[in-house]
């Protein structure tokens, strides 16, 4: 079969699958791009807070889940985790020809229904199943650390439910190699790699003002690890930190928090841009699947410090557009900013290296991708029960 171009694939029934849409990061500016592809699509997810995306995921049909209607969904969506399977299997797909799920929980188990073929674009393997899970058992409260272990059998019952929905994927992309790898080692399947969109116009115009402070943007969750970079302040004091971001460990880190540490919280997508353009440098502190927020940094012509495990290491170029930190404690972070600020790193090669990365490649080659898997996944009948030999065959893995 012949690929189909972009405007056959916009004939179609096209369904955009999301986890959650109560936020903005990373993986919602992946969902922008695709509703730049397919703008006539309905963007299905499991709960939706309105007002938080971009204009134009805003201005998309959407049909969230019924787990959208239960009290307290949008801000502890992630309590209602023993509820998604069922929700995302109820989700109504069933009449569309192109199913393009942008999944980093249960959104790829969405049921195609017969002769439609699906598309996973993977942010990561479940992360708190399969790798990450210690790092939310470890919490932040009494109340997390009670529930533990409830929280460990919940990982292991994800991991299974994982495995047994493989088969309603006809072809997976990841974000990054280190995406891919795990895609590999944890379902045994193979995955191209189309590395995220950055927004690299919208930084690159900028002339840098730095303001004197460093820069930290980021969800506040336990595994970004933020809290190295606050910590690390203290050995710092002669710098000062800026955190921009929101989640719920803001308020721990705003006690652990130096005086020279400044917590902002969330704030508007309008100025983003500019809190980026008067910044000395970026710490990224966690281990990430990958991350745009070190590319955007660069885009605008900032260094990035940066822990040199995961995506990092596909987005900076250590020594020339930042450089990596390899334990993470307070006293690394710290030893690697005076380092790097000792060094020097050129504007301009930040800016070229994010370029790299910009929209119009990722749009063309999730074109690529997408086409290739229509001419390559031969309509066929399909079930809920897609994927039970997965769940077999795959077991020794959980």
């Amino acid at each position: 079969m012949t690929a189909p171009t972009l405007s056959e694939l916009r004939s179609l029934r096209v369904a955009l699958v999301h986890d959650w849409l109560v936020t903005l990061r990373g993986g919602e500016r992946v969902l922008d791009a695709f509703c730049e592809l397919f703008p006539n699509a309905t963007v299905y997810t499991l709960v939706r807070r309105e007002g938080v995306a971009t204009p134009r995921i805003e201005a998309m049909t959407h049909a969230p889940s019924f787990a959208d209607r239960f009290p307290g969904s949008h801000s502890h969506h992630r309590w209602l985790l023993p509820l998604y399977p069922s929700a995302i299997e109820r989700l109504p797909v069933g009449d569309c020809d192109l199913i393009l799920s942008s999944s980093h929980c249960v959104a790829k188990a969405v049921i195609p229904g017969p002769g439609a073929v699906h598309v996973c674009y993977s942010h990561t393997p479940v992360r708190y199943a399969w790798d990450r899970t210690d790092d939310y058992l470890k919490g932040t409260n009494a109340a997390l650390s009670f529930a533990s272990p409830l929280l460990g059998l919940a990982a292991k019952w994800l991991r299974g439910y994982d495995l047994s929905t493989l088969g309603r994927v006809d072809a997976f992309l990841a974000n990054s190699k280190n995406t891919a790898s795990k895609i590999e080692k944890f379902y045994g399947r193979d995955a191209a790699v189309v590395v995220p969109p950055v927004e690299t116009d919208r930084f690159s115009h900028y002339e840098r003002a730095p303001a004197g402070y460093d820069l930290v943007l980021s969800g506040l969750v336990p595994y970004k690890r933020v809290d190295l970079a606050v910590l690390a302040y203290a050995h710092l004091p002669d710098r000062r930190l800026v955190v921009v971001g929101d989640g719920p460990e803001l308020e721990r880190l705003r006690r652990l928090a130096p005086p020279n540490v400044q917590l902002r919280g969330r704030v508007p997508e309008s100025e983003l841009a500019d809190c980026y353009r008067g910044a000395e440098l970026l710490v990224f502190p966690g281990e990430e699947d990958f991350g745009i927020v070190p590319l955007e940094a660069q885009a605008a012509g900032i260094p990035v410090v940066a822990f040199g495990q995961g995506g990092a290491l596909e987005s900076v170029i250590d020594g020339e557009t930042g450089l990596y930190f390899h334990e993470q404690t307070p006293q690394a972070v710290a030893d690697a900013i005076v380092q790097m600020t000792e060094m020097g790193i050129d504007p301009a090669a930040c800016r070229k290296n994010a370029a790299r990365f910009r929209r119009s490649v990722f749009l063309e080659n999730m074109v690529r991708e997408i086409a290739s898997a229509m001419a390559n996944s031969p309509a066929r009948g399909r079930s809920a029960r897609l994927g039970s030999e997965a769940l077999s065959s795959q077991a020794g893995h959980a």
